[in-house]
């Protein structure tokens, strides 16, 4: 036969088969993203991706609440604006220089989660990340139900199950939306869906162990030591923000008081 004929009549073999093995590398990368493999991997990423966000906008933040307070200093120079707003807008600069931080500060360790994701993404025969946290969830249930069918785990530690304890009611409301996002685990997930069904699990061991500790501080086994340092730390924090506050009142009325001797000089 003659090869242009030849040619002109199999010419759409190579790209049926070139489609042929994109279309199969595609389905084997998504079968495998179905698996699950690098679920909590792609969580991590997508995690990453949000905190730098936040941080950017932080940044803009910041350079909007200084440009703002270099515009209220200038207008207080020139008389059109009071100590007490210049003082407002060095007080929303630090404020947001702080978020600024506090976002940066995520991003970091947001980095460090998604290392220690990648370095864990589990075997071809290794439970999936879902798995792994069907169990978790499963396990702090457990733990639980020991304190409602147990009558001598009832008996001796009565706030467990009683709802007017506010670490109780915290509890269940916590394993009310860990139960509620599980729901969104079935069939294929998404990392962001993951990402937000793993931070309700972590919540709810947090809500389970402060109800177990308020529960054993009621039976007396337990000093209320935690709840009075994190009492005492916030007081600390209040009592540091009220001297700044103070400070700025002052340095404020000063300045009013220097500003309202000079026409009469």
């Amino acid at each position: 036969m003659d090869p242009v004929l030849l040619l002109a009549e199999w010419w759409w073999i190579a790209p049926v088969a070139a489609g042929a093995g994109t279309a199969g590398a595609i389905g084997v990368r998504r079968r495998s993203r179905a698996g699950g493999r690098r679920l909590a991997y792609d969580a991590a990423r997508h995690d990453l991706r949000a905190a730098r966000q936040a941080a950017a906008e932080r940044r803009v933040a910041v350079k909007v609440a200084r440009a703002d307070y270099a515009r209220v200093a200038a207008e207080r120079g020139a008389r059109r604006a009071t100590a007490e707003q210049v003082a407002g807008a060095k007080r929303m600069l630090r404020e947001k220089e702080r978020d600024a931080k506090a976002a940066a500060a995520d991003v970091r360790a947001r980095q460090v989660r998604l290392n220690a994701a990648r370095a864990a993404i589990p075997g071809a025969s290794a439970p999936r990340p879902l798995e792994r946290l069907h169990a978790e969830h499963d396990g702090i249930t457990a733990r639980w139900m020991r304190y409602e069918t147990d009558p001598a785990l009832q008996i001796a530690y009565p706030g467990m199950t009683d709802v007017r304890h506010p670490a109780t009611a915290a509890y269940l409301r916590a394993a009310g939306h860990a139960t509620e996002l599980r729901r969104t685990t079935t069939g294929r997930v998404t990392p962001a869906e993951f990402a937000a069904y793993r931070d309700a699990v972590a919540e709810l061991e947090r809500a389970f162990e402060a109800a177990e500790h308020a529960a054993r501080v009621q039976a007396g086994e337990a000093p209320p030591a935690p709840a009075w340092q994190d009492a005492a730390q916030d007081a600390l924090g209040r009592s540091a923000e009220a001297i700044g506050r103070a400070a700025e009142a002052a340095a404020s009325v000063i300045d009013a008081w220097t500003n309202r001797k000079r026409p009469g000089r």
